[in-house]
């Protein structure tokens, strides 16, 4: 059954942090080639992400995800200009799936932007393949 992107990296950040609990160094390293994977293929990159988004492994859990990014914006003569840094934490709704909260600097209101973003991609489905 397809999860949403979310999902996975929720539930294989906790498998990941019980393998390091508990010494399974092989699974552990799984996980955590599993996560990179997922963050590389299928989290936002091009139309301005030009900078691959990360994930903070240590702050992540089964509850909440950490995500770093930059956002590469453009003037009104349609130049580069200038970069803005952001975290992005993410955390479980009752009402709407997820929580996507960005921090960082506002500039040209991106932060909206960067919000709807990152919500589409974790709420899409992921293959169970993957």
């Amino acid at each position: 059954m397809p999860r949403k992107l979310y999902q996975v990296f929720a539930r294989t950040i906790h498998a990941r942090h019980h393998c390091e609990k508990h010494g399974n160094n092989e699974w552990f390293v799984e996980h955590t080639a599993k996560i990179e994977e997922l963050v590389r293929n299928r989290m936002p990159n091009g139309s301005g992400f030009d900078h691959e988004t990360s994930i903070d492994l240590i702050h992540s859990t089964g509850e909440k995800l950490v995500f770093f990014t930059a956002f590469h914006h453009m003037n009104e003569n349609g130049f580069y200009d200038g970069w803005t840094n952001h975290t992005i934490t993410v955390t479980a709704s009752l009402n709407n799936q997820i929580n996507v909260r960005v921090s960082g600097e506002n500039r040209n209101e991106i932060k909206d932007y960067i919000e709807e973003i990152y919500y589409d991609a974790l709420t899409n489905e992921v293959p169970d393949s993957e």
